[in-house]
């Protein structure tokens, strides 16, 4: 089962390219932990580019990698397959580093807590070791389908 690749993250996630942000997953414990890998690349479009300085990845881009981590932790679970996940909040953020194209964000996420419609997981992002981001995510679950 593991590593998931991109296709396999397709069947889990809503999310497309350019949107989806996580190019494989190399560890989950189902209702505990995540582990996820995004390659930065010099060809993305949402680089932040400052004349005479390096491409950096934006924090918002970051943060949404580190939600889209978790949210596959929780939707691959077979009783939430057919439910979508909405992104509620993120609590004491912390951008440490900047990451640049060549970097390996290595994105783990850990239960906080859990129940049937809504829960927290508490997220890191990671670079060579050292940490680049980290918070508090709280997301709800619905719903794929609108009832008429």
């Amino acid at each position: 089962m593991l590593p998931l690749d991109y296709t396999a993250i397709e069947r889990i996630l809503p999310h497309r390219y350019p949107f989806l942000l996580v190019d494989r997953i190399t560890a989950l414990e189902p209702d505990k932990r995540i582990v996820g890998i995004k390659n930065v690349s010099l060809n993305e479009r949402y680089l932040a580019r400052q004349p005479g300085e390096s491409p950096v990845l934006p924090p918002t881009i970051l943060t949404e990698a580190v939600a889209q981590v978790g949210a596959i932790l929780i939707l691959s679970k077979p009783e939430n397959r057919e439910k979508l996940i909405f992104f509620m909040g993120i609590e004491r953020v912390r951008y440490r580093h900047p990451v640049r194209p060549g970097d390996v964000v290595e994105i783990e996420a850990r239960v906080k807590r859990l129940r049937s419609r809504m829960g927290q997981l508490d997220g890191c992002a990671r670079v060579d070791g050292k940490i680049v981001i980290s918070g508090t995510m709280t997301f709800a679950l619905g719903p794929a389908h609108q009832s008429e």
